[in-house]
């Protein structure tokens, strides 16, 4: 079973590649996609469950990282105090984990994920 068009959105925007787009003659627009085009309609059907699979983790990391905001106005509750890096801890695991992606469909991380720290940056 192919990807979703929805799923190859996903590996785009987790790998750091823009958005594709298309000609009005059906052509794709931006040329340093292609590597990853390429790969991701060449994936056997096991390869493309463990993709699924990572795609899944992903969304629940960048969900975590976003609803890590939540405790940015609290300090301490009375024993509870909140980890000062909590969204930055979060943020660099999201990027681990997004270059794990990469690597494992053996393309570089888009520019979108190509940070000067270590910390990954989510579009």
């Amino acid at each position: 079973m192919a990807l979703s068009m929805s799923e190859r959105t996903d590996i785009r925007r987790f790998c750091g590649y823009p958005v594709v787009g298309e000609a009005p003659d059906g052509s794709r627009l931006f040329p340093a996609n292609m590597r990853l085009e390429v790969r991701m309609e060449s994936l056997s059907s096991s390869e493309e469950l463990l993709v699924r699979r990572q795609l899944a983790t992903l969304s629940t990391l960048e969900a975590d990282v976003t609803n890590a905001g939540g405790n940015l106005d609290t300090d301490q509750a009375g024993i509870w105090s909140r980890n000062r890096t909590e969204v930055q801890d979060r943020e660099r695991l999201f990027g681990i984990c997004r270059r794990r992606l990469c690597h494992f469909l053996g393309i570089a991380p888009g520019p979108g994920l190509q940070a000067r720290s270590d910390h990954a940056i989510i579009v």
